[in-house]
């Protein structure tokens, strides 16, 4: 089993989630260049696929990840991330506890929960050993149905939790450049990267606006 990449202490760039794909050789071809480009962490996520189907796109993943020095994380299943080898979990809502996940994968895991529109939960978040926060949608997104709008001012008010803040929900090239300037450290881009027309310079485009939001 291939070691966990480590997690920088302060990362910063594109969270690529990882789109439904039921061909495993498809999945890693879409996914390598992009990691090769510069994706500083990757989620896989795969919710219409069966638990040997994910078990076995998590561990093709682990190792690709693994090459290209890019954290895996997976999506609501820390058995899986702990099976695989992966770098940590990520945890909505209804998907586990944080201190069950800490205990099972370990003080260094990183350990992501889903916030929504809420500050509140961050902060419950943190305090239950989260390595980061996540919050969303900023946009119309298409990628799963949820009632929650978050905002710029959330990023803004989560500034002082220490940990890093996750922008999630919409983003694409074009419109990612203001939530990073309202303190996004990591913006979750799945469509608006593996639907572009050309997925590497879209996030290309998307790694490009930490530089200079407003270009």
């Amino acid at each position: 089993m291939n070691t966990p990449v480590a997690a920088p202490t302060s990362p910063r760039g594109v969270y690529l989630i990882t789109p439904d794909e039921a061909d495993t050789a498809r999945l890693l071809a879409r996914v390598e260049p992009l990691l090769a480009a510069g994706a500083t962490w990757l989620q896989y996520r795969n919710k219409t696929a069966s638990a040997a189907l994910r078990q076995a796109q998590a561990a093709a993943l682990q190792p690709l990840c693994a090459a290209h020095g890019v954290p895996l994380i997976i999506n609501d299943d820390a058995p899986l991330a702990q099976a695989v080898g992966a770098a940590g979990v990520h945890l909505g809502a209804e998907d586990g506890d944080i201190a069950a996940a800490r205990g099972l994968l370990g003080p260094a895991a990183i350990i992501g929960t889903s916030c929504y529109d809420r500050l509140e939960r961050a902060h419950a978040g943190v305090a239950a050993g989260a390595s980061y926060v996540a919050f969303g949608a900023f946009f119309p997104t298409t990628t799963k149905v949820t009632n929650s709008r978050a905002t710029p001012d959330l990023l803004r008010q989560s500034a002082a939790l220490g940990v890093p803040r996750v922008a999630i929900g919409g983003l694409t090239p074009d419109n990612v450049g203001p939530i990073i300037a309202a303190g996004a450290d990591l913006v979750a881009v799945v469509s608006g990267i593996f639907a572009a027309p050309d997925p590497v310079a879209a996030l290309r485009a998307c790694l490009a606006r930490f530089q200079d939001p407003t270009a």
